[in-house]
Parts: structure tokens; C-alpha cells; sequence
């Protein structure tokens, strides 16, 4: 257990297939570990060891803990949220995250946290205004928004954007729909210049 133990840090998230190197007894190790506080059982076989502060124990990063769940680090999270940097009039806080992958679909619950896993071809590594815009347009119908006004806002501060990385995120990420409203929206503008 001592091996195992050495190789636990605070902050961490660990699948059972992980430590199971570091011990000969896992399944009885895991278990001790967990009734002295050590590890946190997150879901079965997914462990975090716990990071205390003079506050309390801090949650595990949900970074390290959807790459862990789903061993792989090609995912992208994004919560409805993150929308509001467009500045274009939305005026809802949402209590959703999504988490952009190639291998899970569906709401799971981690650590006290839902995550609504949604299956993409594809998707960016780091999220950009243009991205942003691409994916609002995309999932404007799930949002509790007045679509139309949004719309109309796009309308005018479309010059706001980079027009180049704004049509690679539409050709890329762009659903059907918003592919032909952000090309009329683009063609518009051109005649405007």
C-alpha cells in the first residue's frame, strides 16, 4: 500500500486501471484509501485524491477529470455560457456544460457535476470568438433566448468579427442552417464594402 500511496498526488485523477501497477491487492487498497479520505470515489473505476485548502477540499478540474473518464484528451468543454462574450444581448445564465467528444453521448454526473457528453465530427482545440458565434448559431433553438433579436444584433457587429477564421469555423462547424445565414449575412456585408 506504501507504493501506492507514493504515487497518489493531491489534485489528482486516477482510473483504477492507472494504479493498479502499484499494488498487488488493488480492489482492497482502494478501499482502504478511500474510507481513510485518500481518494474520493468519483464513478467505478475513476478516483480523485483530494486537494484540501484551509476552505475545504477543492474540486477536481474538470479538465483532468473528463480526460481521465474518457481517457483522451480530444474533447472540447463549452457551456452556453461562454456566449455571453459576443456581446449580443443574451441575458440567460444556464446551469448546462457540454463537452464536445468523439466517444460519449448523453448527461453524466461526475463529482457533483452534470455533464451533457455530445458526439462531434469536429471541433477546435481552443475556442475563439468565431468558434463561439458558429456554435450559438448552432444551438440557438436549445437556448432560452429571443432568437430573432440575437439575429438582428449578429446583423450589425458582424464586422466585429475576423472574416477569414469566421468562414473556416462556418465551413468546419457550421450546421446547415448556419452555414446558409452566416453566408447571406457575409454576402451582404461585401456588398455593403
Amino acid at each position: 500500500m506504501r507504493l501506492l500511496l507514493n504515487h497518489i498526488e493531491q489534485g489528482q485523477v486516477y482510473r483504477r486501471s492507472d494504479l493498479e501497477y502499484y499494488s498487488t491487492s488493488i480492489d482492497r487498497d482502494l478501499v482502504t484509501l478511500t474510507q481513510n479520505g485518500y481518494l474520493l470515489k468519483i464513478n467505478p473505476g475513476l478516483y480523485y485524491s483530494p486537494k484540501k485548502t484551509k476552505f475545504g477540499i477543492v474540486p477536481p478540474d474538470a479538465q483532468l477529470l473528463i480526460e481521465c473518464f474518457l481517457k483522451d484528451d480530444d474533447f472540447l468543454i463549452i457551456s452556453p455560457n461562454f456566449y455571453n462574450v459576443l456581446n449580443l444581448g443574451l441575458t440567460q445564465l444556464y446551469n448546462v456544460t457540454w463537452v464536445y467528444n468523439h466517444k460519449r453521448k448523453g448527461q453524466i454526473e461526475l463529482h457533483g457535476t452534470t455533464f451533457n457528453f455530445k458526439i462531434k465530427s469536429s471541433f477546435p482545440r481552443e475556442i475563439s470568438k468565431e468558434f463561439l458565434l458558429v456554435d450559438l448559431l448552432n444551438n440557438l433553438r436549445f437556448l432560452a433566448e429571443d432568437q430573432l433579436a440575437i439575429i438582428n444584433k449578429l446583423n450589425a457587429k458582424l464586422f466585429e468579427f475576423d472574416r477569414v477564421k469566421l468562414t473556416d469555423a462556418i465551413q468546419r462547424y457550421g450546421t446547415g442552417a448556419t452555414k446558409q445565414l452566416l453566408k447571406s449575412f457575409l454576402r451582404k456585408s461585401n456588398k455593403n464594402d
